[in-house]
């Protein structure tokens, strides 16, 4: 009787730590027209999505305290190594879109470089101050000798995103 009682319990605990940490994740699978995207943060559609090139044009369009609410198409650059905090996205022409998450309420898999995504939110530019950058750098897993030679700041594309949808 006794058994059964601590099976049941630990069946319990192992449904509930389980669930929690899909939720955590904020992890969802959508499907549309035989695209299938992971879903991360606020439900987003893939409709009336801007491609890297024109989201390019809207950033060159933008001085620091300007905001626009954006959604664009574009591949994972690179991704924190920590904990999928971050990820550059390539705009194309040698050209990065710093991405963070609104609030820290979802983060991207490690292994998501490569990775085609969608993502909406609020684009800006800034300058981001040297001790950020160096400690961006040592989240990528950069060298000390690549995070010492980080000696001023940098003129950022940035964006905050509310939701990411990523090809399957």
């Amino acid at each position: 009787m006794v058994k059964n009682v601590m099976l049941v319990i630990v069946g319990l605990f192992l449904v509930i730590s389980c669930k929690n940490e899909k939720a955590k994740n904020n992890e969802k699978v959508v499907e549309k027209e035989d695209v299938a995207y992971l879903s991360f943060g606020d439900k987003i559609t893939d409709d009336n999505v801007l491609s890297k090139e024109q989201m390019l044009e809207k950033y060159k369009d933008l001085k620091e305290g300007d905001t626009i609410q954006v959604k664009f198409t574009s591949e994972i650059d690179e991704v924190c190594k920590k904990k999928g905090c971050w990820m550059n996205l390539d705009l194309g022409n040698d050209t990065k879109s710093f991405v963070k998450f609104k609030d820290y309420g979802f983060f991207m898999p490690l292994n998501a470089d490569g990775r085609e995504v969608i993502v909406n939110g609020k684009a800006f530019v800034k300058t981001t101050p040297i001790e950020e950058l160096r400690h961006f750098a040592e989240d990528a897993g950069k060298s000390e000798e690549e995070i010492a030679a980080i000696t001023e700041p940098k003129y950022t594309l940035s964006f905050e995103a509310d939701g990411v949808l990523m090809k399957k």
